[in-house]
């Protein structure tokens, strides 16, 4: 009678749990929802694209604008541990140290700097705490200019770029966006919708189609992916569209299933269109900081990722993070967001953004 009541009991708890579960994953899902459709009523409310784009320039005012967080804690930072000293003393370099590494540079990319400062001490080159930002400001640069991109898109016909990234970067709006940009250059876009798997995702894609007068391909929810991309790209060649876009899946990147849809993804466009794709280009949000370089660690495991796209720069005082991840991985950053309209989807400039975290 016992084992019986026993056994009664642990099925209800199970039962009480499995439920429990069922709403929070329900709650989740509601919310996730409610975001997409805030986003997509904003969208619709916004100007013309052409307005937003036309008045758009990549003048390093925007980078400027985009980055005052970080430049505020970096050169706040900075002035107070210069102020009144005479020396650049042990006890400067640690507070440096702990400074660079609060704007997240990372731990490599902060010895990097720290090594240049201690070189040009040793050979007397600095001497004056004052010129410290403007040093520092020089290796910055230095960093950036070291992952040029190579150019990857011309000639190809359709030129194919692969998004990839987690879910909540802002990697289907970051598509929509450089749909846009293309589309104003005269190019013809066609967007894949790849990811088969988040609700509403080809549904918000496909509102980017229609906003920004691109091509649209997808299919139902939870169909294949590479069979999606397969069709797009066979849709691009043979209606030759200039460019197509391609969104993916970004569920948790340590799933190693994700992962290996990636790859097969890449096989897969590889055999309809050869060399595609061309690009493969990972959306990152800077507010996460030194998580977004353990997920490009974790994305170079699938894909070789031959761009770098960083959103919400300008939300956040870790804005550190672009330095420390082309410093580690020499991936080429090409764009970066410097806020929520389409204009503010930056071409990426090294030297104006070295130049804006320190002036």
């Amino acid at each position: 009678m016992f084992n019986k009541k026993n056994k009664e009991a642990k099925a209800r708890q199970a039962s009480e749990e499995k439920a429990r579960l069922e709403k929070v994953r329900l709650a989740e899902r509601e919310a996730r929802l409610a975001l997409e459709r805030e986003e997509q009523a904003r969208l619709q409310q916004s100007p013309s694209l052409t307005q937003e784009l036309g008045a758009a320039g990549e003048g390093g005012s925007w980078f400027r604008r985009g980055v005052t967080k970080t430049r505020e804690a970096l050169t706040q930072g900075l002035a107070q541990l210069t102020v009144g000293k005479k020396e650049i003393s042990p006890a400067l370099m640690e507070e440096l140290e702990e400074l660079l590494l609060t704007a997240d540079m990372g731990v490599a990319t902060t010895k990097r700097l720290l090594e240049r400062v201690e070189r040009s001490v040793a050979r007397k080159e600095l001497n004056d705490p004052a010129r410290l930002k403007e040093l520092l400001r020089e290796e910055v640069e230095s960093i950036l200019l070291g992952a040029e991109p190579a150019e990857r898109l011309e000639g190809a016909n359709p030129g194919v770029i692969l998004f990839v990234g987690v879910n909540g970067v802002g990697k289907t709006t970051t598509i929509g966006k450089l749909a846009a940009r293309f589309q104003a250059e005269g190019k013809r876009v066609l967007l894949a919708a790849g990811d088969t798997f988040r609700a509403a995702a080809a549904e918000q894609l496909a509102h980017w189609a229609e906003r920004t007068g691109a091509g649209f391909y997808g299919r139902e929810a939870g169909a294949d992916p590479s069979s999606v991309i397969h069709q797009a790209l066979k849709k691009g060649l043979e209606e030759k569209w200039d460019r197509v876009l391609c969104d993916t899946a970004g569920r948790l990147h340590t799933k190693t299933n994700l992962l290996e849809e990636l790859k097969k993804i890449k096989r897969v466009a590889g055999a309809v269109c050869p060399g595609a794709p061309h690009e493969v280009w990972l959306v990152l949000d800077a507010n996460t900081g030194q998580n977004a370089i353990h997920q490009t660690r974790q994305f170079l495991k699938a894909v070789e990722v031959t761009g770098l796209v960083l959103t919400k720069l300008d939300g956040t005082a870790k804005g550190g993070v672009v330095v420390g991840i082309t410093n580690e991985f020499h991936i080429p950053i090409r764009f970066v967001g410097l806020g929520e309209g389409v204009e503010d989807l930056r071409v990426f400039d090294p030297k104006a953004f070295a130049q804006s975290l320190f002036d």
